[in-house]
């Protein structure tokens, strides 16, 4: 990423805005959100960027250090930003809130919280994330050994405009509109359907994914015609930190001839787990230890198309190796995003043990016009749901659609504690899976006051209404 150079939009003052009280006279960090120039299939194209002083996107720091930090939008529009996956922040340290407003063009935030370790991310929390809005927010894990740190963003890319994009899906069109409207609006509650007694869905047919007919997908900005080439040495140890900061795609991970093994989703430690792929939903994180070989060698890193032969990646090359021309189709179909990686997973720092003190029940829905509910309810239209200080709340999802939603909770971390197959203590996330047809349910302790957001990660669901909102005291 750091080929693509920064282009700075001017030399405007910005208005300095005191967005927390406690925000040092001095920060330490500076941020600037701007356009930028990359180029894709050989055209090029205007994108967004976060990126420090010295053309460097977001930031890489050590556990344990603050995010102080000045925040200046160059853009022409407001701006809301989400610290994605960091739990020390407080609500009033993150625009993406009820009532956060926005930076006006021009002017500042500054922020100033402890990093929470992990693959984190941060991005907009508007469909300017389909422009790549977003860059990595990595606070490097006491823990983490001797190993070499290679982060690995992923995008779904268009030359349209996203409000061009969401057109075409509110008018029926872009693939979506056939599949219509299905399952449960009604938001009731019922019992059945599997361990958990959730509640069961209607609707009918095959899953669907992918609505938007993107015109490529980018890792670290680029396509698989034109990879990054990360130049690594003979039996060296590498930690691939995959973002996915698509708008609307989920992908598979594949290392191909390099043995992988996962080490941590959504910036947690899980015990480890070795696979051939692992699927990585919108907002999701994957952290994957690899090996080079001693006879070192150029190995490519895939991230492909749910439901689609479509991929995109990078390539690691040890000095001197041949480089192959990599073909951006893969030979079969990725399968759909479910749970079956989850269900295998299991956090290494579980939640302690303890009853929820209340239920949420949630059905994920679909109306005409591509709008999407919580309950029969966008979220304009719905009340806020309410929680105290301390407590431990158990959400459950059923999903009759026939669309995968990665449903995200703000400010917290969850455990993913049941799915039809029983319960488990499984690892603990930021951002779910809630599969066609296949309930879940995660554990969360409400530990810090104020308002957060529930919303699906398919951004243009949670633009359509996909969206609630807890409000803790």
């Amino acid at each position: 990423m750091n080929r693509r150079r920064f282009l700075a939009a001017g030399a405007a003052t910005a208005c300095l805005a005191a967005f927390a009280p406690s925000a040092p006279a001095q920060a330490r960090r500076r941020l600037i959100v701007a356009k930028r120039h990359i180029e894709v299939l050989g055209r090029p194209a205007e994108v967004y960027g976060i990126l420090d002083a010295e053309g460097r996107p977001g930031v890489f720091a050590a556990a344990g250090e603050r995010f102080a930090a000045r925040i200046e939008n160059r853009l022409s529009d407001p701006l809301t930003l989400h610290w994605h996956g960091q739990i020390k922040a407080a609500a009033e340290q993150d625009r993406s809130r009820p009532d956060g407003g926005a930076i006006a063009p021009g002017a500042a935030d500054i922020h100033d919280f402890e990093l929470t370790p992990g693959t984190h991310w941060m991005h907009a929390h508007t469909l300017h994330e389909q422009r790549l809005l977003a860059a990595p927010m990595v606070a490097r894990e006491a823990d983490a050994g001797d190993v070499r740190d290679v982060v690995v963003m992923l995008h779904d890319f268009s030359f349209r405009s996203p409000e061009e994009l969401l057109a075409e899906l509110t008018g029926g069109q872009g693939g979506h509109g056939a599949h219509g409207a299905h399952g449960a609006q009604g938001g009731h509650a019922g019992h059945g359907g599997g361990p958990m007694g959730m509640m069961r869905g209607g609707g009918h047919g095959a899953p669907h994914a992918n609505d938007i007919a993107y015109d490529a997908y980018l890792a670290n900005d680029r396509t698989f015609d034109d990879p990054q080439i990360v130049r690594v040495a003979r039996g060296e140890r590498i930690r691939l930190r995959f973002i996915n900061a698509a708008t609307a795609t989920a992908f598979f991970v594949e290392t191909g001839a390099l043995a992988a093994t996962l080490v941590a989703v959504d910036g947690t430690p899980i015990l480890p787990h070795a696979a051939a792929r692992y699927p990585i939903a919108q907002a999701q994180r994957l952290d994957v230890i690899v090996e080079i070989p001693g006879d070192g060698g150029a190995f490519p890193i895939f991230a492909q198309v749910e439901a689609a032969r479509r991929r995109t990646g990078l390539i690691l090359a040890t000095p001197g190796a041949r480089i192959q021309r990599q073909l951006g189709e893969a030979a079969q179909i990725a399968p759909h995003a479910d749970l079956s990686l989850d269900a295998a997973l299991r956090a290494r720092d579980p939640l302690p043990e303890r009853q929820p003190a209340r239920v949420y029940r949630f059905v994920l829905g679909e109306n005409p016009d591509y709008e999407w509910t919580i309950n029969g309810r966008v979220h304009h239209r719905a009340q806020p749901l309410t929680a105290r200080l301390g407590e431990r709340v158990e959400l459950q999802f059923m999903n009759p659609t026939r669309m995968m939603h990665p449903m995200h909770l703000h400010g917290h971390h969850f455990q993913v504690v049941a799915t039809r197959a029983g319960r488990f203590a499984g690892p603990v996330r930021d951002t779910v899976i809630v599969a066609p047809h296949s309930p879940v349910a995660v554990a969360v302790d409400f530990d810090k006051p104020g308002g957060w957001y529930l919303h699906c990660h398919h951004l243009y669901h949670m633009a359509r209404g996909m969206m609630a909102e807890f409000h803790v005291a």
